[in-house]
């Protein structure tokens, strides 16, 4: 019989701590405040281990003493612990079609530092990811201005993303809105704060939207949802069991690309009669017989405007044809995925007062027969704010995951 390795019981002992580092904090996360008492009896773990695993956490700045709470031994109060959200925060980018912002939120949720640059990102992704670095390095000292100190990075981008690229790294395989192919981001990822050696996590505009909903905005409380978010394109992130889905590669969402218009115009991806061929802003505007680089204040202007008023309607002509658009595709995608909740974001939550009647009807004449009712349509409740925030939050739920990818040896 051979013996195993000295070293295996330490192993294994590490590991468990580990595990448990990470169960004792998010149990903080998932309570707000809770006294150790409290700790032991949520997780299991005998009250010496979780005193021993707060002190830990408390010394790596993550939990804090706060207040008390009824949750002592005896009956006595106990003192409540609760997310320190004055040291560590995650930094949250986002490259849209038509501006760059950066977002610096803590462990709390709390945003803290929220930056912005507005101009066209159809360019080289050499120039985007300078100015990109250049405003998350200002983020960076704002930051630790604050006595903040960034644990990590989240990037938010409109394309198709390869997280493995054959060996290569990742990869933007398609970004129709920034005409981008092809594109390795690992070389550009490197200049982004907080160059701590790990790695940025990237992921589809949408599904870091779909994240900040979950975790700030309207999908709070919601198991199950759709976001779709508009820009000059159009995207869709999808919520699972409170969880992202982002498909079998990772491509899951492009509802802007689903063909409601056959044979109609052509889309940026190569295709004709897209969703974002009639509902995305540049579509909408050009409808309205305004300039498609325009941005979204003139629609808005127009469909304020009396009826009768040519102007204003041609721009509500323009979007009941993209609502018609949106409905045909929102149809399919209750049909296929049973959403309990759609949330418009980006341009399509400032047209909602517009959009949401014209949607809730044509949702509840096309899927109210089978299903009974129809997924109620809302907007965001963070703007145009959700990706980046949602990318910024990734960084935070990673760390009250697994504290122990930033804490000393």
């Amino acid at each position: 019989m051979t013996d195993r390795p000295a070293v295996a019981p330490a192993m294994r002992h590490r590991s468990m701590r580990d595990h448990n580092l990470g169960v004792v904090l998010g149990e903080v996360a998932r309570r707000g405040t809770v006294s150790r008492a409290g700790l032991a009896v949520a997780t299991g773990l005998t009250k010496s281990t979780v005193s021993s695993l707060v002190g830990e956490l408390v010394a790596a700045r993550l939990l804090v003493a706060e207040g008390r709470t009824g949750e002592g031994e005896r009956g006595r109060p106990g003192i409540g612990l609760a997310l320190d959200g004055g040291h560590v925060a995650g930094l949250g980018c986002e490259i849209g079609a038509r501006r760059l912002a950066v977002a610096v939120v803590d462990l709390r949720g709390r945003t803290r530092v929220r930056l912005e640059q507005v101009g066209t990102n159809r360019r080289s992704p050499t120039a985007v990811f300078d100015e990109l670095a250049a405003l998350a390095a200002e983020a960076e000292r704002r930051a630790t201005a604050q006595e903040l100190t960034l644990v990590g990075a989240g990037l938010a981008i409109p394309g198709l993303l390869d997280h493995s690229a054959a060996g290569h790294g990742r990869c933007v395989v398609a970004a129709p809105n920034l005409g981008w192919r092809d594109v390795p981001l690992d070389p550009y990822l490197a200049d982004l704060p907080p160059r701590t050696g790990l790695p940025v996590a990237v992921d589809n505009e949408a599904n870091l939207a779909a994240l900040g909903e979950l975790r700030l905005g309207a999908g709070s409380g919601h198991p199950s949802f759709l976001v779709v978010t508009g820009e000059v394109g159009i995207g869709a992130g999808l919520v699972v069991g409170s969880g992202l889905y982002s498909g079998a590669d990772g491509f899951a969402g492009e509802l802007g690309h689903v063909v409601v218009a056959p044979g109609g115009a052509p889309c940026a991806c190569g295709g004709r009669g897209c969703l974002e061929t009639v509902a995305g802003l540049p579509a909408l505007l050009r409808a309205a017989g305004l300039d498609p680089d325009g941005g979204l204040t003139p629609l808005l202007d127009a469909l304020d405007l009396p009826a009768g008023d040519p102007a204003g309607d041609a721009a509500r002509a323009a979007v009941d044809e993209g609502a018609a658009g949106l409905a045909l595709a929102l149809t399919a995608a209750v049909h296929l995925l049973a959403p309990g909740l759609i949330v418009l974001g980006g341009t399509l939550a400032a047209l909602g007062p517009v959009l949401v009647p014209r949607l809730d009807a044509a949702l509840a004449a096309q899927v109210g027969a089978l299903r009974g009712t129809a997924p109620p349509v809302t907007t965001s409740a963070l703007g145009p704010d959700a990706a980046v925030l949602g990318a910024a939050l990734g960084v935070v739920d990673a760390v009250l995951a697994d504290p122990v990818r930033i804490m000393p040896a």
